[in-house]
């Protein structure tokens, strides 16, 4: 008898590698937008920033609008770059984040091998615009059996009321045949120790968990999730 009927699955980090899509689109919108080349320090300033702002998200000290484009204000202020492109840019990175698809350990391969055994979710705190064209371009919206995205949820992870929505869709499922993957500890973790659903957190580069997030499993390769489920 198989331990969960549910699978739950964040996509940047998790599915699929944020950093390359993230690396791909700066850097195009950089030449784009004739601000030359973006290095690989101004790339990891910009990352060390972009984690903050989501974290501000995370906590409702800001909304998403204010996270998207104050996170480029702030690294164009730092680099020397006029912050009032910060909108336009962003506007321009939601499209281009979808063009770059790399997926993380064959999670592609991986998800369709679990079609049939049990049902799979996307949920994701990305916007609609990147995320649609990031499923679309990766194939995952034709292998999930249902995509929750938190702009149109109305609630961002980790909030107990985006899982509520969840549960809506999902139905009478157990809770304890419930598994959330994700790569965050303050997002995909925290929302499923909130949920009251297990979670399984990816953790390839074997970081240590400073926080308050409850984990039930940890995985440093997806694949290892099917010696879980």
């Amino acid at each position: 008898m198989k331990q969960f009927e549910v699978i739950l699955w964040d996509v940047d980090g998790t599915l699929l590698d944020f950093l390359a899509a993230e690396k791909a689109a700066i850097n195009s919108l950089f030449w784009e937008f004739g601000l030359g080349t973006c290095s690989k320090e101004m790339l990891r300033r910009y990352s060390k920033i972009n984690r903050k702002y989501w974290n501000k998200l995370e906590l409702g000290e800001m909304t998403k609008p204010q996270i998207l484009v104050g996170r480029f204000k702030e690294f164009f202020t730092l680099e020397g770059i006029d912050p009032s492109l910060g909108e336009q840019f962003n506007a321009a990175y939601q499209v281009r984040l979808g063009d770059t698809i790399v997926f993380c350990d064959n999670s592609k391969d991986l998800v369709s091998s679990l079609r049939g055994k049990v049902k799979q979710y996307v949920v994701s705190n990305g916007t609609i615009i990147a995320q649609t064209k990031k499923l679309k371009n990766s194939g995952f919206d034709q292998l999930m059996d249902g995509i929750f995205l938190s702009e149109q949820v109305g609630y961002e992870k980790p909030a107990k009321e985006f899982f509520d929505c969840v549960f809506r869709e999902v139905g009478a499922v157990d809770r304890d045949k419930i598994l959330i993957v994700g790569d965050s500890l303050t997002s995909d973790i925290l929302g499923g120790n909130y949920a009251g659903i297990k979670t399984c957190w990816y953790n390839p580069d074997r970081l240590a968990n400073d926080t308050s997030a409850k984990t039930d499993f940890e995985v440093q390769n997806l694949n290892d999730i099917l010696k879980i489920i």
